[in-house]
Formats: C-alpha cells, sequence, structure tokens
C-alpha cells in the first residue's frame, strides 16, 4: 500500500447521518415499546358480525340468577288489570212486586213436578233430571224409587242394576255411578239422611250449585234461587239480571225478589218459561205480565 491511498482512508470523512423529519420523529415516539405496529380498526361490517355471533352466544347461555331475579321481579310487579264491577240493571221495585203478585194469584203453590216422596229421592231425581226433561226422568224414577228408596238400599241395589233402571235418560252411566256414590257419602258422613246445608249437599257426588239450591228450596221451605235454562232465560227478558253466569243471575234475582214471594219465585219463574216466554217462540198473547215486559218485539197470537 502506498502513502499516499493510507493517507486517504485515514483522512476519509464519515457521511453524516439522514436527516429525519419533526413529523416522523413524533409517529416513532408514538409507537409503543415493543416495537409492533398498531393494528388496523376493524371494519364495521366485521364489528356487526361479531356482535351478533356474541348475542347469539349470549342468547343460548342459561340466565344469571341475578338476570332471573331482575325478570320474575318485573313480572311481579305488573299490576293485573282490574275487573270492572258488573253493573247492574236498574229496576222498579213496584214492577217487581206486581209481577210475582200475578203469578201468586193464578197460582198461589206452585209445584215441583219431579215425583219424589222426601228428600233423598227428591235428591236423586234432581240429579238425573240433569239434561234431562221432568217427564223423563219420572219415568225412570218409577222403577229406581220402587227398588231402592233409601240410600241403603241403593247401595247394595248396586251400580249395574241403577244403571240398567234408568237407562232411558241422558248420562245415565255417569248418573249411576253418582247415585251409589252419593247414597254411600250420606251414609258414611250423615247418618243416611240428607243435610239441611248448602255446603253439606254440594259436597255430595253429582250435586251442584243448582241441585242443591232445588232441595233446600223445595224440601226445605228456604227462600233460594235454582237458576236453570228456563230462569236464566226470563230475569233476562224480564230485566231482573244481566248476568252471564247462573250464579250472577242468582245473585240479582234474590237481591230483588220481594220476600214474601222468595220460596216460590223461582218455581214461578220456571213455570213461566217452560210453558209461556218459550226460547224460540214465546207465547206473549196470553201472557199474563205482557204489559209489564220490557221487550218491545211482542208474538202475536196465530191466526186462526
Amino acid at each position: 500500500m502506498t502513502r499516499n491511498s493510507a493517507t486517504k482512508k485515514t483522512t476519509a470523512k464519515a457521511k453524516p447521518p439522514a436527516r429525519v423529519s419533526k413529523k416522523s420523529a413524533a409517529a416513532k415516539s408514538a409507537q409503543p415499546a415493543t416495537g409492533k405496529t398498531k393494528p388496523k380498526p376493524a371494519s364495521p361490517a366485521k364489528t356487526a358480525k361479531k356482535t351478533s355471533a356474541t348475542t347469539k352466544k349470549d342468547a343460548a347461555r342459561p340466565a344469571t340468577k341475578s338476570t332471573a331475579a331482575k325478570s320474575s321481579k318485573s313480572k311481579s310487579s305488573t299490576k293485573p288489570a282490574r275487573k270492572k264491577a258488573r253493573r247492574r240493571p236498574s229496576v222498579d221495585p213496584a214492577v217487581v212486586h206486581q209481577i210475582f203478585s200475578r203469578f201468586h194469584a193464578i197460582e198461589p203453590e206452585p209445584k215441583g213436578e219431579l215425583e219424589h216422596t222426601d228428600a233423598y229421592t227428591l235428591l236423586v231425581a234432581v240429579v238425573l233430571s240433569a239434561q234431562a226433561t221432568d217427564a223423563g226422568v219420572n219415568k225412570a224414577t218409577r222403577g229406581l224409587f220402587a227398588a231402592a228408596n233409601t240410600p241403603q238400599k241403593m247401595v247394595d241395589l248396586g251400580e249395574d242394576k241403577v244403571r240398567e233402571l234408568i237407562k232411558t235418560i241422558g248420562l245415565y252411566r255417569n248418573k249411576a255411578k253418582n247415585v251409589i256414590a252419593l247414597s254411600q257419602k250420606l251414609i258414611d258422613e250423615f247418618e243416611g239422611a240428607v243435610p239441611e246445608d248448602a255446603k253439606h249437599l254440594e259436597s255430595l257426588p253429582g250435586v251442584g250449585r243448582k241441585t242443591a239450591n232445588v232441595v233446600l228450596n223445595v224440601w226445605f221451605g228456604h227462600p233460594t234461587m235454582a237458576v236453570d235454562t228456563h230462569v236464566y232465560r226470563i230475569a233476562h227478558r224480564l230485566g231482573f239480571s244481566n248476568g252471564k253466569t247462573p250464579d250472577d243471575v242468582e245473585s240479582d234475582l234474590l237481591k230483588i225478589v220481594p220476600d214474601e214471594f222468595g220460596v216460590p219465585a223461582h218455581h214461578w219463574l220456571i213455570l213461566h218459561g217452560r210453558y209461556l216466554c218459550k226460547a224460540r217462540k214465546p207465547e206473549c198473547w196470553r201472557c199474563p205480565i205482557t204489559d209489564l215486559c220490557p221487550v218491545k218485539e211482542k208474538t202475536p197470537a196465530p191466526k186462526t
């Protein structure tokens, strides 16, 4: 190596570092110490997909205790809607009294048409009368009561024999079962006697509110109101009730029927509905209370 070349190497100056702009320097200093680059933000479409997937997973998971508690609390805090009180029709007491006075003048002591000899045979007859005519029931009970007219005799007779004797009326299989069951209960709990109490009567198999009211009224003389299809219809036509159930109609009638007519009132209404104020074609032309009836369209007399 020559002296001149060595001199050139020693005397050569190092190149100066490249200038860095202030903006690039600030950007570098802002990067994290790990040296990793900042990830790019996800697109709105991808974010929506992830959110919907997370929502589905959360929906599939069972509710936590706190969530269930909040849900039940919100349900319990919601008060049920109050049932509106039924507005009973306004009835003129003078008109009601006049109607029943006319019934009394025609039939002072109305009687039921079911044949019976005591409280027990009346109870059985009424139980058998559900969805059957009184005439049909009487035809069946004549043979039945000849064979058994007490609870013990009925139990001894047996369900098969009872069923055979009453097979001419509707629902005779179930009715035969109820007759035997109620007879056995009368023996076990009431010493074979028919109780003079609605609650005890309704505890017997096959005995509902209407049956209990009939027995209490007809045999024991209580001022009850047994609401059958005839009583229900007449109460609405005369404006005595607007109730939607037999219990509502019963409640309305008991409030307006004069005390002096309390016992025979339900008989009069039944007979009036059965023979005059019929369901399809009421015979208004021969009705004794047609002038007091609020129904505007009256059935004219048939042409001779």
